[in-house]
């Protein structure tokens, strides 16, 4: 069994609170983008609850029993009598770029665990299930937009449709610690001159409005520490963008341009370097 597990990108990313939890409650809303990485497993003889897990694309550092596809299977393997699975991963979603590649994989797992052994799993159980293993899990198991609070876990539907525009990701070679933007940025309780803003209103505006309404508040502490992505946000706009904004906590810059602009990737420095991760896409 073979599937393909999408990405997303963040409009907009209010961190509103703390939490006891050692967490913060968010409000976002998670977009799907077509970037896929491929997952296949194959199910081996023995009684056994073992997963193998091979790797290749994009390099993915660190013991394959802490990557979230096996902690998927375990997941499962803990509830049901499941059998020993070796799963092939091709990584295509860059780590570490706010774009929710590794927390769709897992995802990705748990949906075909459930679809080839017939689990009596319904959706919204497997969303509580997923947000286990990751706040962003949960939004992959619809894989539609949605407005998105608490944690990132607990979602509200939205009509958002960006078709007919050219999506263009952009990464440097950079690697954003979300606990560390985490612990970087300044909730919007704590701030008593901010404005309450409400994201599921601000995104019925046209999009080229959005670049005066729509804030990712990661990004004030991240371009603090790694300036490049600052520097790339303007240069996306001066490329022609109609809105421009890191996702998630980085380290994944994108720009919405209007279906019939042409895009001069000169204009956009970082773009000459050849460990950038470029990708244009169609939505």
């Amino acid at each position: 069994m073979i599937r393909f597990s999408g990405a997303k990108i963040n409009i907009g990313l209010h961190v509103t609170s703390r939490r006891n939890d050692g967490y913060h409650n968010l409000e976002t809303v998670f977009y799907p983008i077509p970037l896929f990485d491929a997952l296949e497993f194959v199910v081996q003889p023995g009684s056994k609850k073992e997963i193998s897990l091979m790797v290749s694309g994009i390099p993915v550092k660190g013991n394959s029993e802490d990557n979230l596809v096996c902690k998927a299977y375990h997941l499962l393997a803990d509830k049901y009598d499941l059998p020993s699975v070796t799963a092939y991963l091709k990584k295509s979603i860059p780590l570490g770029a706010g774009m929710g590649g590794g927390s769709s994989d897992a995802t990705t797992m748990l949906k075909m665990l459930v679809e080839l052994f017939d689990l009596p799993i319904p959706d919204a159980e497997l969303e509580v299930l997923a947000a286990q293993l990751g706040a962003d899990c949960a939004f992959f198991v619809e894989n539609k937009p949605v407005y998105a609070e608490g944690i990132g876990n607990v979602f509200v539907p939205i009509k958002c449709d960006l078709k007919g525009y050219q999506l263009l990701l952009i990464k440097p070679n950079i690697f954003v610690s979300t606990k560390d933007a985490f612990s970087y940025v300044v909730p919007r309780n704590e701030q008593l001159d901010l404005p309450l803003l409400d994201l599921r209103e601000l995104i019925k505006q046209p999009v080229p409005k959005w670049r005066d309404l729509i804030v990712n508040d990661f990004e004030k502490s991240v371009f603090v520490k790694f300036p490049i992505l600052k520097s790339l946000k303007q240069d996306i706009y001066d490329a022609g963008a109609d809105y421009v904004a890191m996702s998630g906590s980085g380290a994944t810059v994108f720009g919405l341009f209007s279906k019939d602009k042409e895009i001069n990737l000169d204009k956009i420095t970082v773009t000459k370097k050849k460990d950038t991760f470029i990708r244009l896409l169609n939505l």
